[in-house]
Order: C-alpha cells, then sequence, then structure tokens
C-alpha cells in the first residue's frame, strides 16, 4: 500500500476560525448593520444613527443613546460567547433581547478594521477601542455622552474570497434597507437615521404606534390601504395591520411578521393568515401583511438560527387558527370594505395591546347593527354608546341606480352596493351553510330540462352529480351526450335556471381563476352557483326586493366582498362629499 502521510488532525489557528465563524453572522454589509441596530435596540437606546459609504463595503457607523458599556465590559464584549444577555442555558427560555450569543462584535472584528467608543452611566471616562482583523491594537479614554458608536471599515479586506461576492454599491445599500425595514416597524419609539454618504435614506422620528413608520416607508397612500386587527387565544395575543382585499394584487408583497419583538419568517403563518382572506381576494391577490405575535416564552425558542430570523413553536397549530381567524374576523367588518375618497391615513389603533387583550367580536352577523348603528365596532362598556343613524329593524330607503347599484344612506355616509356582487356573496354562504345541513332540496319541474353537453362536460356532471343534487340540481343522464334536470334551485324570482346550469357546467369543465380559487369540491359549486345564479347587473327590482337583498347581504359573514374578490359595498362619507362640493 502506498500513498503520502495522512493529513493529522489539528485545532485552527484563532484567526481562522473566527473568520469561519464569522461567515455566520456577517455575511455581507446589511448583516453587520442589523446586528449593531439590534445591540443598539437591546440598550435601551431611543435614537440610532446608521451611516453608509460604498453600500457599507467602505464604511459603517452606527451610533445609538442607549446604556453603554464600562471599559471592562467593552473589553469583554469583544470576546467570543461574551454577552451580558444571558447567564446559563435556562437564560433561553423566554429570552427577549435580540443578542444572547456573543458572536456578533467578535466576528465583525475578525474581518474589518474596527472602532468602538463607549461611555455608560457612570463618572468613569469613555473607552475607545481600536482592532484590525480580530486582535485589539489601541485602547484609551474617550469623552463622549452615554451611549455606543462602532465603526467598522473595509469589511473582508483580510478575506478576499467574501469580498469578491459583495454586490455593487446600490445593491448592498437596498439590503442595508431591507434588514432594517422591519427594525423600523418593530420599534415605533425608537427614532432611527439612515445615511449613504451625504443622502438621507430614511428619516424615521419616534412615533406612538405603526402607522406613521408604514407612512415614512412607503407613504401615507399606501399605509391608508391597511386595516387593523387584533385577537387573542390562550395567553397569545395577536395585532397588527392587513391589506383591505380590494387593495390586494397579484405579484410583489410586503409581509412582516414579529414574534416578541424579533422579526421572523415563517412561511406557515403567512399562509394561516392567507387563508383568513379565502373567497375575498382573486386567487393571485398577495395581500400586505404586517403582524405582531406576542407568545410566552416558554411556548417559543429563539434559538434556533445564527442569524435567529427562525423560531420554533411547540404548538404552532393554535397560533395559526389565530391568525386565520382573526384576519377572517376583521374582514367582516365595514372597516374592510371599500370606498370612495380618501381614507384615514395612516391608519390608528395600531398600537401593542396590552397583555390579555379580548379577542374582537367581529363576526359578520353582528356586523348589520353595528354597521346601521354608526361604527364598525361597539363601543366599551364605560361609554355611552352613540346616537344610532337610524334604529335597527326601522324603515330603511334604498334605491336603485342604473338597475344595478344600490344606495342606502346612513347618518354620515351613503353606502353603494352592487346587487350582483351582494348576491353572489348571499347565495355563496347560503349554499355552503345548506351543505353542512345536508343539502338544498330543489323544486321539482313540470317539463324537465333536456340539455346536450360535450363529452368533457358530461362526465364532469356525472362527476359531481351527488353535489349538484345537494345544490338543488337533480340531473339524470340520458344517453350518451344528454342529461335530464328534474329539479332547480329557487334563490330569486328571476332565476333561469337552464342558463345558470350550463354556464356552472362550462365553468366548472373549462376551469377559471373562481374554481381554482377554490378549497375543496363543495366550494367550487357554491362559489359558480352563486356566480351564475346571482341576480344580474340591469335588473330592475322593487322597493321590498332591495331591502331584503341589503339584509341578507349584512346577515353573511363576509358582506363587504364577493366570491371573486371584488367589493360588495363601497363607503362614501359625509366628510368626502363635503370635501367634493368644497364644503370641507
Amino acid at each position: 500500500m502506498s500513498g503520502g502521510p495522512r493529513r493529522r488532525v489539528h485545532v485552527l489557528p484563532d484567526a481562522v476560525a473566527s473568520q469561519i465563524a464569522a461567515g455566520e453572522v456577517v455575511e455581507r454589509p446589511a448583516s453587520v448593520v442589523k446586528e449593531l441596530v439590534e445591540n443598539a435596540l437591546d440598550a435601551g437606546a431611543e435614537r440610532i444613527r446608521v451611516e453608509l459609504a460604498g453600500g457599507g463595503k467602505q464604511r459603517i457607523r452606527v451610533s445609538d443613546d442607549g446604556s453603554g458599556m464600562g471599559r471592562e465590559d467593552a473589553l469583554l464584549s469583544l470576546d467570543r460567547h461574551a454577552t451580558s444577555k444571558i447567564d446559563e442555558a435556562a437564560d433561553l427560555v423566554g429570552v427577549r433581547t435580540f443578542g444572547f450569543r456573543g458572536e456578533a462584535l467578535p466576528s465583525i472584528l475578525s474581518v474589518s478594521d474596527f472602532v468602538l467608543e463607549t461611555a455608560d452611566a457612570s463618572d468613569d471616562p469613555g473607552t475607545r477601542i481600536v482592532g484590525r482583523a480580530g486582535r485589539i491594537v489601541d485602547v484609551s479614554d474617550f469623552a463622549r455622552q452615554r451611549g455606543t458608536s462602532v465603526e467598522v471599515r473595509r469589511l473582508f479586506f483580510n478575506a478576499p474570497a467574501r469580498a469578491k461576492f459583495l454586490k455593487s454599491v446600490s445593491a448592498e445599500t437596498r439590503a442595508v434597507m431591507e434588514v432594517l425595514t422591519p427594525l423600523v416597524l418593530a420599534h415605533p419609539p425608537v427614532q432611527l437615521q439612515i445615511l449613504s454618504g451625504d443622502r438621507l435614506l430614511l428619516d424615521a422620528p419616534a412615533a406612538s404606534d405603526l402607522g406613521p413608520r408604514l407612512a415614512a416607508l412607503w407613504g401615507e397612500e399606501a399605509a391608508a390601504e391597511l386595516i387593523p386587527v387584533a385577537g387573542s387565544a390562550s395567553g397569545v395575543d395577536l395585532w397588527g395591520l392587513i391589506q383591505r382585499p380590494d387593495r390586494a394584487a397579484p405579484g410583489f408583497r410586503r409581509v412582516h411578521l414579529f414574534v416578541n419583538g424579533r422579526p421572523v419568517r415563517d412561511a406557515r403563518l403567512v399562509r394561516a393568515a392567507d387563508r383568513g382572506y379565502a373567497t375575498t381576494i382573486p386567487e393571485r391577490a398577495r395581500p400586505w401583511l404586517f403582524l405582531f405575535l406576542r407568545v410566552p416564552g416558554d411556548l417559543v425558542d429563539v434559538n434556533v438560527h445564527p442569524t435567529k430570523s427562525e423560531v420554533r413553536f411547540r404548538e404552532p397549530g393554535p397560533l395559526e387558527a389565530l391568525l386565520e381567524e382573526t384576519v377572517r374576523s376583521t374582514l367582516a367588518t365595514a372597516e374592510s370594505s371599500a370606498s370612495l375618497g380618501r381614507r384615514q391615513s395612516p391608519p390608528a389603533a395600531v398600537r401593542e395591546p396590552p397583555p390579555s387583550r379580548p379577542s374582537p367580536e367581529a363576526g359578520g352577523r353582528e356586523q348589520m347593527a353595528l354597521f346601521l348603528a354608526g361604527g364598525a365596532s361597539a363601543p366599551p362598556a364605560s361609554e355611552p354608546a352613540a346616537e344610532p343613524r337610524f334604529a335597527v329593524g326601522a324603515p330603511v330607503h334604498v334605491w336603485q341606480a342604473l338597475d344595478t347599484y344600490l344606495f342606502v344612506a346612513t347618518r354620515d355616509e351613503v353606502l353603494i352596493v352592487d346587487q350582483h356582487s351582494a348576491h353572489e356573496r348571499v347565495l355563496f354562504e347560503r349554499l355552503m351553510n345548506d351543505f353542512g345541513a345536508g343539502g338544498v332540496v330543489g323544486q321539482r319541474l313540470l317539463f324537465p330540462l333536456t340539455m346536450r353537453l360535450t363529452p368533457p362536460e358530461l362526465e364532469q356532471v356525472l362527476t359531481l352529480a351527488s353535489l349538484f343534487e345537494r345544490a338543488g340540481f337533480q340531473v339524470e343522464p340520458f344517453g350518451t351526450d344528454t342529461v335530464i334536470v328534474h329539479a332547480v334551485p329557487n334563490p330569486h324570482p328571476y332565476f333561469d335556471a337552464e342558463r345558470c346550469f350550463r354556464e356552472m357546467v362550462r365553468e366548472l369543465t373549462e376551469g377559471s381563476e373562481l374554481v381554482r380559487a377554490a378549497r375543496n369540491q363543495h366550494e367550487r359549486i357554491a362559489m359558480t352557483f352563486a356566480c351564475k345564479g346571482a341576480i344580474k347587473a340591469g335588473q330592475r327590482l322593487d322597493a321590498r326586493e332591495m331591502r331584503e337583498l341589503i339584509d341578507q347581504l349584512f346577515a353573511t359573514e363576509l358582506p363587504h366582498h364577493d366570491v371573486h374578490g371584488r367589493p360588495t359595498v363601497v363607503r362614501l362619507s359625509a366628510v368626502e362629499l363635503a370635501r367634493r362640493f368644497g364644503r370641507g
């Protein structure tokens, strides 16, 4: 047997080991900025300033007015696994700080020219530490106010293999903005400035809630598209903002999740929130979500990933249910409906709630009374009830325009209802409820309908025959290409049973966005029936029919959205009317 001597196992030099460890924490300038800003937040900073040169490749400086450090702590902070956040493994349960591993500062020091300046509240002089490539080269007194500044120059100068993978200045600058955006959203009371050279990229003043932060990042118009959500269950609190269904669109979306103040990524939680939008948005629409969870510390593990962007829940199922149900109940409120003119901007009522905040009772069947009584939610028990717009059950004046839209005047706004979309929602929820109760008994026809179908259509009808019957259509095959319909549902006086059945079969056979959005066969049948069987635009209604349709709409779970994801109701406020006529 020939060959050279086998390589012996050996311990890596400290410099190499530090660069390998740094690779888990410091991927690019944005990673450095994230770690330094998180340290500033952990130190209780109220003002943080981030300065970049060359996208952070040449220079990064992060300054704060936090608690600062004495000299001994400052020196220890540059040793690996030195931290003030935990003392023992048990402290990892429920840890609320961003940092706790003691890896960020030594990892940054190992791949850069590094300067740390800090002072605490004591009378001792501040400290300035200069380091290079993992080594401390100078320690001196330094006069400054309480707080800490860290300056990083020539990132990866001693790791050229890492440096060559950095992108352009603009790309690295965008990456910095992307990692800081969640921290800007999670900490409204903290003022945060970001500069690139002499250019101010973001100036986010301290705010009392989330709304102004959203407006600072993406403008007041984008912020006005969002509505507040809040709920709780089993000691878990949920709050934040979600996009109104009429503003959700395909393509790019913004999603930010926070668990105990920590930005995280969790596809299952996002999918749960998206399920709450079912039947209120088109299939490909992707609503914006800004959601905060407060979870008991023993139910979540934050020590999962070096970047701390992932967490693990002991029981994710109840959290997913809370997200889905809270989003769903929010979309049942009048606040989620479309409106003409300007809305309040930025949205209010998005502050962190006190622990154990009760879940909102926002079921759609309560909304008719609340909507007509003057608001989207009932007043607190300690406050007197507002004067109602008009008493529920009293005559409501409804009139029709263009044989398509129903107008309802309340005390401080006009509701404009699309009669077809409204009836779609009514028929869909009615049939889904009937499916749960065993189905609908169809009206027997004196003269059955005979219809010729294409082979794929006939196969579809035979496959779904039992569901059609539960929807009220009793169908029997006749020959090789014909069916006989013996009974049909009777949803309204203008119902064209043959046309509805043919259009349903065609859509179910050929497919459409509507049927693809359905979660099961029951929803496919209910959606297509609601779409094809609802009162059409252009159908004149009498006063009784208009009032009945309004009553039926607001008795549904989600009265403000049809099954295609279009609005059923558009609100025009008295304030907007006055503005249009020059009165406001």
